[in-house]
């Protein structure tokens, strides 16, 4: 009797778990088992043999092979259609029965209800849950393994009995033994579960610690002596409870976070987030947060609050109040406890400091200390003449403290120029552009100042944020300056020594001073020039020489000083550029000087030559080059003009070879025009099979015909 009520509990609590698989179906692709846990059929006087009295809903998952079906009532059977039919005809079929499908996938029951049949004789326990003489014994309905549940750090003495594995079967024999299989019994980690091989008894060996493994999965079988196989094996759950041993765990120990000034009460600041390594389905994991501490405590000890569930740390204290200027501090630091067990007295607690800095915002304009400051410069110096001092409340490493200066009147000429000074933050006032004394003795500047980032919308620059700046400006004797500089004037070369060649003019802008000037010469490369000192007025002293290596592009330049009496002297310097026009006063002269042709007219007897000129058009070209006035020259020698530059020269007949002087006349085209009456050394060398040898006549051998060729190509190039 002890056994079939452990059995009808046990079915009890399968229908449970149907019904809760079935409410849940919907939720999952296939659930295993019967779809409908419960059918009904109506009762009819009775019920005929090889009826169908309805169809179950079946479904492993699998394609429901080797299912297996029983029904609690032996005069009913499920045929292979999952119909419900009977053996024989049935009256006494009573008002419920079971259905029991089973396969190596699920292991499931349903229940039919018969509406208005009369009750049936009373059955057995083992009859309703289908345990006949004629059904096959099952090994998984014989084994019972409830589940286990183990705290924690449980105390000796060990081992502890934790549950019990039942058999339920009248013919147990004495030499059946139970065996423990899996993590924690046979596998590592080993020995933690024992099993009594002959009560079946689990026990546990030794503490737990849910944080290791918080669950064990074990199997437990029956065995005869032999090792044979007998029952199960059917699966063993063991879940470790858990005990509240862990005290919750901020990742960090220091956290920090920034509020601006003047935020709103409730401005979220940070979040603190704490870890505790318990069950987090029991109280032991659930956190609260709490502020124990805030150090300064002024100017009030509770300018912020946590939310003790989420672990935001907002403030609490007036926008007014929260000035970083007016603060004691512009850092706190809190004490933040997180305890576990919903902060519960017993609760664990653990522990973390959060810094909180108010951060700045541009809520105060700079100020000049000074609404006026002075300072005096020199005339004609640069540089910083005037330091500006300002005072800014507010963060010195922000935007919202550094200053931007600007000069908003009386700089019209751009002279003066206003940078920030990055250590101090002060306004350097420099000279950019010399000032003049005898223009303006005084400068009267209005500077501005602003910060870098905007002022928040209730705060506005004021009038102290401009400030007036005096600038005295202090004579300094200046040297006298030569108008215009450079002189430039135009000269012939070769005018007579004396003559006049410009005239220096400087002006000494000390204007309101009576200061002489006298003129010197600082450089004056070919020694030509001589100056008055007191007039000013330039002439020669030797020829002026347009071909003169201190001629360039046809201009010489000489420097000049002026130099006042001043205390001490200034003295200032000009340049005087003169362009020399050129003179036909050079001869002009033959290249080149050594020309080659061959002994025998027949060969290479005509030799090129040009004329040059140091003079500049139109005192050179178009050049005339004719033979000397010797008697006798033209019956061996022929000149021919090529172009305005260049003529040739033709051997008549052979000479014998060596080394003659050709007399040539040279004339220019300028007015007047002037000859040189120079000569062309001509070589007349030995020519045999396009060589030219020369060495009788002090010539190296050559290509002749090479040679004319170049000589050709240079005439086309001009």
């Amino acid at each position: 009797m002890e056994f079939g009520t452990r059995i009808f509990i046990a079915f009890l609590v399968s229908q449970v778990v149907c019904t809760g698989a079935q409410e849940e179906e919907e939720k999952a692709e296939c659930v295993p088992g019967f779809q409908e846990k419960v059918y009904q059929v109506e009762y009819s006087g009775g019920f005929l043999k090889d009826v169908p009295l309805l169809q179950v809903v079946f479904d492993d998952c699998a394609g429901n092979e080797d299912a297996e079906f029983e029904v609690s009532n032996p005069d009913f059977l499920i045929d292979k259609n999952l119909n419900l039919v009977p053996r024989r005809d049935v009256i006494d079929s009573g008002d419920v029965m079971f259905v029991h499908g089973v396969n190596v996938h699920v292991d499931d029951m349903a229940q039919v209800t018969i509406m208005g049949a009369p009750s049936r004789s009373p059955q057995t326990l083992r009859e309703i849950l289908g345990l006949s003489d004629m059904m096959p014994h099952r090994s998984k309905r014989a084994l019972l393994v409830p589940p286990m549940f183990v705290p924690e750090n449980q105390r000796a003495p060990f081992p502890r009995l934790i549950g019990k594995s039942h058999v339920i079967s009248s013919d147990m024999k004495e030499d059946h033994i139970f065996c423990l299989m899996g993590r924690g019994a046979d596998q590592d980690p080993k020995g933690v579960f024992s099993i009594n091989r002959l009560t079946g008894d689990v026990a546990v060996s030794r503490a737990l610690d849910r944080e290791a493994i918080a669950y064990y999965h074990l199997q437990v079988s029956t065995t005869d002596l032999s090792g044979r196989l007998v029952e199960g094996p059917v699966d063993l759950d063991v879940s470790v409870i858990d005990q509240n041993d862990n005290r919750p765990v901020f990742k960090e120990p220091r956290y920090s976070g920034e509020v601006l000034e003047g935020s709103p009460t409730g401005t979220t600041v940070m979040t603190m987030t704490a870890y505790d390594a318990d069950d987090p389905n029991t109280d032991n994991a659930v956190l609260r947060y709490i502020i124990v501490r805030q150090l300064p405590d002024k100017p009030s000890p509770n300018m912020f609050y946590i939310d003790p569930e989420r672990g935001d740390i907002v403030t609490v204290i007036a926008p007014h109040q929260l000035d970083r200027e007016t603060l004691p501090t512009t850092q706190y630091e809190l004490e933040i406890v997180a305890k576990d067990m919903a902060g519960s007295e017993v609760g664990l607690t653990g522990t973390a400091t959060a810094t909180i800095t108010i951060t700045d915002r541009n809520d105060h304009a700079p100020e000049f200390t000074h609404s006026l400051f002075q300072a005096s410069v020199n005339e004609g110096s640069t540089g910083v003449v005037v330091n500006l001092t300002v005072d800014d409340r507010d963060d010195p490493a922000t935007g919202a403290w550094r200053a931007i200066y600007s000069i908003i009147n009386g700089d019209p000429n751009q002279n003066f120029e206003i940078q920030t000074n990055l250590d101090n933050n002060e306004g350097m006032l420099s000279v950019v552009k010399p000032l003049d004394y005898e223009s303006s003795m005084f400068h009267t500047l209005l500077i501005k100042v602003e910060n870098e980032d905007p002022l928040v919308p209730d705060v506005v620059y004021g009038p102290s944020s401009t400030a007036t700046v005096y600038i005295t400006v202090m004579d300094v004797n200046e040297g006298p300056v030569f108008f215009p500089d450079p002189l430039v004037v135009i000269r012939r070369e070769n005018i007579p020594v004396g003559s006049f060649v410009a005239m220096l003019n400087a002006s000494d802008p000390d204007y309101l001073q009576t200061q002489s000037i006298r003129f010197t010469v600082l450089r004056d490369p070919a020694d030509w020039l001589i100056v008055n000192p007191f007039k000013g007025n330039v002439t020669t002293r030797a020829i002026l020489d347009r071909e003169s290596p201190h001629v360039h592009n046809n201009q010489y330049t000489a420097l000049f000083m002026a130099t006042d009496n001043g205390s001490p002297p200034a003295s200032g310097t000009g340049m005087l550029i003169i362009t020399l026009e050129d003179e036909n006063d050079n001869a002009p002269y033959v290249f080149p000087s050594v020309a080659r042709v061959c002994e025998d007219a027949k060969d290479m007897n005509v030799v090129v030559i040009g004329g040059r000129d140091k003079d500049i058009h139109p005192n050179t070209d178009p050049f005339k080059i004719e033979l000397g006035k010797q008697p006798g020259l033209e019956k061996t020698w022929k000149i021919s003009r090529i172009n305005d530059t260049h003529s040739q020269i033709m051997l008549l007949h052979s000479l014998k070879k060596a080394n003659y002087n050709l007399p040539l006349v040279l004339t220019d085209s300028g007015v007047p025009p002037i000859s040189n009456n120079t000569e062309l050394k001509v070589q007349v060398c030995t020519c045999k099979k396009n060589r030219m040898d020369c060495s009788r006549a002090g010539s190296i051998q050559t290509n002749h015909l090479l040679l004319l060729g170049l000589v050709l190509l240079s005439i086309l190039c001009l």
